[in-house]
């Protein structure tokens, strides 16, 4: 379980400091396939070099990871070596100051509701998809008056990442990168996906989004939970 403000996470975090390299993690999560030195260079508008040396620091950090992989398809004599790529890690980092426990509480509610059965779980889904509601209605008031279906994935899009939840379109759905509740998943994972599913579904209510549902689709890369259109769920990885 992860510890608030241990040291090794504040000099990591520390790290993010420099404007640059802010804006290096920033464009490395963002971007689902991992990115070689050349692409964080040009999206960044520095140098190759300067990219390494700032991409480099931000995995001896632990916020980024690195493997190596051909960028093209050549192979064989002349193709060269392959090419250095950066993602985010796998790493969670806590930091509150002051320090507080709040992920323990949450085990220590998400373990008392399991043991209290189907009644405690039904209130925890009512709960899930009235805050799911508001969301949603707060997406709708950013969509406008009249708005269409691309206004409202646009909203959605806005809000959802707002909560943490790293939203992709994919072809009139929501795919979702990143799960919130994610460390609370270690022990509760049922739970907490089907939470997430009442959240989401509440929230395409509130939305009052047409064509489009929550779906539990668990995924070794994403949330357990994506939005989708009710005719087809869409199979690729981005």
């Amino acid at each position: 379980m992860p510890q608030p403000n241990d040291p090794s996470e504040l000099s990591s975090l520390a790290a993010l400091g420099d404007p640059t390299r802010r804006r290096l993690y920033a464009y490395v999560v963002s971007r689902r396939g991992g990115v070689g030195r050349d692409e964080a260079a040009r999206a960044a508008g520095i140098s190759r070099v300067l990219a390494a040396f700032h991409l480099d620091k931000l995995v001896a950090a632990g916020l980024l990871s690195a493997d190596y992989r051909r960028l093209t398809a050549r192979r064989g004599p002349g193709a060269g070596r392959p090419s250095k790529i950066y993602r985010r890690s796998p790493r969670q980092f806590a930091v509150m100051l002051p320090a507080r426990r709040y992920l323990d509480a949450a085990h220590l509610f998400a373990t008392a509701l399991e043991a209290a059965g189907p009644r405690a779980t039904r209130a925890l889904h009512r709960a899930a998809v009235a805050l799911g509601r508001e969301m949603g209605a707060a997406a709708r008031g950013l969509a406008g008056p009249k708005p269409g279906q691309d206004r409202l994935l646009d909203a959605a899009e806005q809000v959802l990442r707002a909560y943490g939840f790293e939203p992709v379109r994919s072809n009139g759905s929501l795919l979702l990168y990143n799960c919130p509740f994610d460390a609370l998943t270690q022990g509760h994972r049922q739970m907490v996906c089907h939470m997430n599913l009442e959240l989401l579904t509440g929230f395409v209510e509130g939305l009052k989004l047409k064509g489009v549902a929550a779906q539990l689709r668990p995924h070794d890369e994403r949330c357990c939970v994506l939005l989708a259109k009710r005719a087809a769920v869409p199979g690729a990885r981005e």
